[in-house]
């Protein structure tokens, strides 16, 4: 199941506990939007009304407040403590993918790799990455994840990289690729690489300064990179004038929990900054700030509102 769909209904299922009849309404358009809505909103509602999730709930709460007790359907707080907690177990409880690749950054980490064939490779959060490197072969592959490649000059065997729905071929080249809910990005930095995708037969090749999206349905257009889009290898996060939903969706990745918008009116504020990415909880405190919103800190779970 897509994660940022589960991400979404958890976000629901908090949002649902104090909303209008206009929260309501968007709730409904969301789910009639997507059948993969569905079917995490009932996983996510599953999770929740189970019994481990509330006897992890109480014991939070009673670790917080040991002269008070209140209902369970109350304790909305440790319950998104505890959900988090549960998630996590499920989030990196991923065997096959632990199996089939060579390294696996963890949530908010990054990974310098130095291949055999001289390219150097720097995986961004929750990436997933293999290589097979011998005489007859020279190819990587993205099963998740964001990672940038500086590939040496060897035009008799160019590095293959494979990520979802892209194939593509690099010498002497500095770019980066993103692969995410099944969609993969290219973004050149340096020199030009060669893509197709891997469900038909269009080829394009992509020069330096720009990006390219290949998803389930093909190749899309070529699209000038913004200075701001590999932020990430110097280890920042840098937003111009971007919606807060957006830039919350991107600081999901980098927090080892759960952060989460109650108020949904705040999605639409425009935001800009250069933020550190080693330090997330940091960046919300500020985000909070320049958008005149309270932050709640729990254990692993950050709300706004």
């Amino acid at each position: 199941m897509d994660n940022s769909a589960m991400d979404q209904a958890l976000d629901w299922l908090i949002q649902l506990e104090h909303c209008d009849a206009q929260q309501r309404q968007r709730f409904e358009q969301w789910l009639d939007a997507d059948q993969a809505h569905v079917e995490a909103f009932a996983q996510a509602q599953a999770m929740w009304n189970s019994v481990p999730l509330q006897q992890v709930a109480a014991g939070l709460e009673q670790q917080a407040r040991p002269a008070r007790s209140r209902p369970l359907r109350r304790l909305w707080k440790p319950m998104a403590s505890a959900a988090v907690l549960l998630l996590a177990v499920f989030n990196f409880t991923n065997l096959p993918l632990r199996l089939e690749a060579d390294h696996l950054t963890q949530v908010g980490e990054r990974q310098r790799l130095q291949l055999q064939d001289g390219s150097s490779v720097l995986l961004n959060t929750d990436s997933a990455f293999s290589s097979q490197l011998d005489e007859q072969h020279r190819s990587v592959r993205l099963y998740q994840g964001e990672a940038f490649f500086n590939v040496p000059d060897n035009r008799n065997r160019p590095l293959e990289v494979e990520a979802g729905p892209l194939h593509m071929s690099a010498s002497s080249t500095d770019f980066a690729v993103r692969y995410l809910d099944g969609e993969a990005r290219i973004q050149v930095q340096r020199g030009a690489v060669d893509v197709r995708n891997t469900q038909g037969n269009t080829r394009i090749s992509l020069s330096a300064g720009n990006s390219l999206r290949v998803g389930p349905s093909g190749i899309g257009q070529p699209e000038p990179m913004s200075h701001n889009d590999l932020a990430w290898v110097q280890g920042r996060l840098i937003f111009d004038n971007r919606p807060l939903g957006q830039v919350l969706t991107e600081l999901r990745r980098y927090y080892p929990g759960w952060i989460i918008n109650a108020n949904s009116a705040l999605d639409d504020v425009a935001v800009t900054g250069n933020y550190r990415l080693d330090n997330p909880l940091d960046v919300m405190r500020s985000l909070a700030q320049i958008t005149s919103a309270s932050l709640h800190e729990l254990p692993r779970v950050v709300i706004l509102n």
